[in-house]
Formats: structure tokens, sequence, C-alpha cells
């Protein structure tokens, strides 16, 4: 289904669920330590909220977690922090952030993962500039059956589910609603980080693209 006409002037809030660092990027253990693991989500982390600071069409970002070190990464870069209710639950987080949104009054929300340090600022803007009072948006993964970032106007258009074939349950979720949706592929977007194979795809990315995902560069050594 193509886009549908877009208005202007909803407020969007960007949402962020972050495991605790030692639980996260477990499938990388074979090929990176533990404490290289760890600095290396942080360094995420960081790189993904600085794109998203530099998003004209983002009105806050809400980060939910219960890592001290994410707690404070994200306050540096001006996000309100929430606690993670769950700690490592991403449905419950999510859901949690959603809501702090609604709170807040947020017109839509876009759910971002905090392992995309290549996102561009630029796209961001794309995808939620003259968002629709009724829309959903999936983002794919660059296998093309994942969900890397979940476009929902209003708030509660639809509930996540995220995991492993979450591209279509979201694409159904919307059509069981009535919601008009949209795969909208950004490419900054669709490489994030679970295999030693995206470990390689990422540092090609990151050589060929030196003004993203600095600290990430810096923590794979490139």
């Amino acid at each position: 289904m193509t886009a549908p006409e877009r208005r202007q002037g909803l407020k969007a809030a960007a949402v962020l669920p972050v495991k605790r660092f030692g639980a996260a990027k477990r499938r990388l253990a074979a090929g990176i330590d533990g404490e290289r693991r760890e600095a290396l989500v942080a360094a995420m982390l960081g790189d993904v909220l600085e794109a998203i600071a530099e998003s004209r069409a983002v009105g806050q970002t809400i980060v939910v977690t219960s890592e001290p070190r994410a707690a404070e990464i994200a306050a540096a870069a001006g996000a309100e922090v929430v606690p993670d209710p769950v700690e490592g639950g991403h449905l419950e987080a999510a859901l949690t952030g959603i809501a702090r949104a609604e709170q807040h009054g947020a017109g839509c929300v876009v759910l971002l993962p905090g392992d995309c340090p290549l996102l561009d600022p630029r796209e961001l803007d794309r995808l939620l500039t003259g968002v629709p009072e009724r829309y959903v948006a999936v983002v794919p993964d660059r296998h093309g059956a994942g969900t890397n970032a979940l476009l929902l106007s209003p708030p509660d258009a639809i509930r996540p589910a995220f995991g492993e074939g979450s591209r279509d349950r979201h694409v159904a979720a919307a059509r069981r609603a009535g919601v008009p949706f949209a795969v909208e592929e950004l490419a900054s977007l669709a490489l994030d980080l679970d295999t030693p194979a995206d470990v390689v795809a990422l540092a090609r990315e990151l050589e060929s693209r030196p003004r993203r995902g600095k600290r990430t560069a810096k923590a794979l050594g490139l």
C-alpha cells in the first residue's frame, strides 16, 4: 500500500527501548568479548541519539531502560529517561515509552532501535514530516522480515509485535485495525547489529560513511 497524503503539524516523539548492556548482543559473544560488546552497545546508542537530536521532526526523545549507563547517555543527549518496568522486555518497554509520549501529548511516535548507528536525521525527517492522523509505517531490516522502526499515528494505532517476522505482523495488525499503512524502506535504518555478519556489514558501511556513527566506528577500531 502506498503512503496516504500527509498532513503537517503532528508532534512526533521518538521512543527507544534499551536493554541492560550486559544482556545485549549476546549473539556477538563469539567474536567480541563482554567488555568490548558493552562498549559497542553504548557507542551505538550514543550515535543513534545524536542523529535523533539532529532531526527537526522529533519533538521529544524517550529512552526506556534500566541500564544506568544508557540513562547517562540518554540524559546527556537531552532525552527523557523512563525506568524499564520489566528489565529486558522489549514490548513492555516500548509500551511504557508510548504511554509516556501520550502523556506529553504526542500525535505520533516512532519506535527506534539503539543499534542502528548509521541513522540519518534527514531520512528520519522524511519519515516523520506530514504524518497523517491515522497511519502506520513499518521500516524493515535489511533482510526484509524484521522491523527496525515503527511509526504509529496515533501512538496507539496498533500494538507493536517485534521479533522474527515482525514486519508481516505489523502489516497484518494495521490491516485488522483499518489503519492506512506502508512499508517504508530507510537505508540508514536497514542495518542493525545482531550477528557477526552484521558487524562486518556495519564496518564496511561505516568506512564508506565517515560522517555517521563515529562512536561506533571507534568502538570497532576503525
